[in-house]
């Protein structure tokens, strides 16, 4: 069947003038589903009749969300705390607002040159023609965002979507509400309705954002989550980033100085009370190591965290749920497995839980089966480093993988002979702030990347175009084929 191109583009005109005029009024916020999905065709509408080309609107947007960030910092700290129980406001600086700030100015410094189609190499065999590639705008991008970091969360794909020139819908957890209300209305305020849409609501209605037909979903949570969300996309050819969790390892090697390799694990490990996809899940430890990790543990937290009970620095466990979840881990372990780091105890009322090491817990535990999200830090000892790599290379692959030590070949060795979505040496959680390094996982720790310009290219569809040289000898090439193509064809295929 043949198709007049014309009349094509024609009739999908008219069926987007007309959708328009019976949709109804475009909003920056939507609280059901009926809304959501009327939001939504308004901004696929307008992705398909004026595409965000040019690199002036496209700053503008970054201008707009460096604004919003600028003006709302305390409020937007006051109502992450609120929604925690409390959160130290330190920490929403320092793990939410600051990548957030570099991020934006990273991609207003390198977008414009992210954004040219560029000249790639071609076959001498098919010169003077030439190969480009051109960065297009995908359309409408959705961002589900969790709990844990939920403005940072938003942020960041935010800034990549925008400049890859694409037009936002948002869906803040459900289980932030007091955030949720405040960054929608932020947005509201500072941008276009055409341009960004925050959706607010339960499950049924995050459920129902997953299923939209958008030109790219990208989701952040859990891997059991990440399942649903990459089936409910499915049925639309929805290509969807998840960045999931898992249980981030960290080797320690023989040489490993004990006292730094306590210090930054022991700060991914309370950073924002544990509830961080990458924070160090577990330690690998020579056995000879465990009593002095231990010690050096509860002095390192004497020293950054005294009276943890009323310590500003020291975050809450988001809500009772998740808090007796956790306290759950903690109770199918023995006593003598568990090793407090303070003197403080846990309490569900405040929903304070004081960091604490948990000695070598079976293999089929909870805590070693499931992503802890909290302040508890098995220690398991092995023998040799293949037995380390081992635990970690029969287990599912990690979002993150941390080693410590001086030795260049224990190092080669564990990064050669992992598979991990990213490697820190020598450091914990910082590679995720790294604006030239993709982030993502792999495996069941998700699938896809983003982050400068590795995120540009993921929420962009980068278009190859051959372009061919008004002298050609394609003519050569066509039947009948005569000596001169057999000749070619002789060499070409030896």
């Amino acid at each position: 069947m043949t198709i007049n191109d014309q009349s094509f583009h024609d009739q999908t005109l008219t069926d987007t003038d007309s959708a328009q005029r019976t949709a109804p009024k475009a909003c920056s916020i939507a609280n059901t589903i009926d809304e959501m999905q009327a939001q939504f065709l308004h901004l696929k509408n307008l992705s398909r009749t004026q595409p965000i080309n040019d690199w002036g609107t496209r700053e503008t947007q970054l201008d707009s969300l460096e604004v919003m960030l600028s003006d709302n910092q305390a409020s937007f700290a006051k109502a992450i705390s609120a929604d925690f129980g409390y959160r130290s406001e330190s920490e929403t600086q320092f793990a939410e607002l600051f990548p957030s700030f570099t991020g934006i100015s990273h991609a207003k410094k390198h977008g414009k040159k992210w954004m040219k189609a560029q000249r790639v190499s071609i076959s001498a065999l098919y010169r003077p023609a030439h190969n480009e590639i051109q960065p297009q705008p995908l359309g409408v991008v959705g961002i589900i965002v969790p709990w844990n970091y939920p403005l940072y969360l938003a942020i960041a794909p935010m800034i990549d979507a925008l400049t890859a020139g694409n037009r936002v819908m948002i869906k803040m957890s459900e289980a932030a509400p007091k955030f949720a209300q405040t960054f929608a209305d932020a947005v509201a305020h500072y941008f276009s309705p055409d341009m960004v849409c925050v959706v607010l609501g339960e499950v049924d209605i995050a459920a129902a954002f997953s299923e939209l037909p958008f030109d790219h979903l990208l989701y952040t949570g859990s891997t059991a989550v990440g399942k649903k969300i990459m089936a409910a996309a499915a049925p639309n050819l929805t290509p969807v980033t998840l960045e999931l969790g898992g249980k981030s390892p960290v080797i320690v090697l023989g040489d490993a100085n004990l006292e730094t390799v306590v210090n930054r694990v022991m700060m991914g490990k309370t950073l924002n009370a544990g509830q961080t996809c990458i924070a160090p899940d577990y330690v690998l430890v020579q056995r000879q190591y465990h009593e002095q990790f231990i010690a050096l543990a509860k002095e390192w937290m004497k020293k950054h965290y005294p009276n943890i009970e009323n310590n500003p620095d020291y975050s809450r466990i988001i809500n009772g749920g998740q808090f007796k979840r956790v306290q759950g881990y903690l109770d199918a372990l023995s006593g003598d497995e568990i090793h407090a780091l303070t003197d403080a105890e846990s309490n569900i009322e405040t929903r304070l839980m004081p960091p604490v090491i948990v000695s070598d817990p079976a293999a089929d535990s909870d805590v070693m089966q499931e992503e802890i999200f909290a302040p508890i830090l098995p220690l398991i000892h092995y023998d040799t480093l293949d037995e380390a790599i081992h635990f970690v290379n029969a287990r599912p692959r990690p979002l993150a993988l941390y080693v410590f030590g001086d030795s260049h070949s224990g190092i080669e060795k564990v990064r050669n002979h992992t598979v991990s979505g990213g490697l820190c040496i020598n450091e914990v959680i910082m590679h995720v702030a790294q604006h030239d390094l993709p982030f993502g996982g792999v495996g069941d720790s998700g699938t896809g990347a983003y982050h400068g310009k590795a995120g540009f290219e993921r929420l962009s569809h980068m278009k190859p175009i051959f372009v061919q040289n008004k002298l050609n000898g394609m003519n050569l090439l066509l039947p009948p084929y005569g000596g001169l193509f057999k000749k070619a064809m002789a060499v070409f295929l030896k």
